[in-house]
C-alpha cells in the first residue's frame, strides 16, 4: 500500500517539498509529479523546481496523511506524511512500519497505530 514515509519539518509546503523531491530524485530518477491534498498544506504551488527539473504540483483528497509521487507517466509512489509535530519515537515508529514488506496497513490506521498522528483533517 506504501511505498516509504516522510517526515516534514512544518505544514510549509514551500520550504519542505524541494528538499523531499531532491532525494527522490537521486532514488527514482525524474520525478514529474507530485499529488497533495491542499486543505493539509500552507502556500501549496502549482509547479517547483528541482535540480533545473520542473515538478507540477497537483491537489488530490489523498488526506494530510498520503502524498503521491509519479515518475514519468505512469509510476506512482505513495509515501505516508508523518505529522510534524509528531513525538520522535512515534515518528520513526510509523516510518518504520510504512516501510515494512508485510505492511497492509494504510496511512490513517498506521498514524493512530504508533500514536503519531490523529490521522487525515480532510
Amino acid at each position: 500500500m506504501l511505498d516509504g514515509a516522510w517526515w516534514p519539518r512544518s505544514r510549509d509546503i514551500g520550504a519542505e517539498l524541494p528538499a523531499l523531491l531532491s532525494a527522490l530524485v537521486d532514488h527514482l530518477g525524474p520525478v514529474s509529479r507530485v499529488g497533495l491534498d491542499a486543505v493539509a498544506w500552507e502556500g501549496l504551488p502549482t509547479r517547483v523546481v528541482v535540480d533545473d527539473h520542473v515538478v507540477r504540483v497537483d491537489s488530490f483528497p489523498v488526506g494530510d496523511d498520503t502524498v503521491l509521487i509519479t515518475r514519468g507517466d505512469r509510476d506512482i509512489f505513495s509515501l505516508l506524511v508523518v505529522p510534524p509535530d509528531a513525538a520522535p519515537d512515534a515518528a520513526r515508529a510509523a516510518m518504520a512500519q510504512a516501510v515494512r514488506v508485510d505492511n497492509v496497513s494504510d496511512a490513517e490506521q498506521i498514524l493512530l497505530d504508533t500514536g503519531s498522528g490523529r490521522g487525515p483533517v480532510g
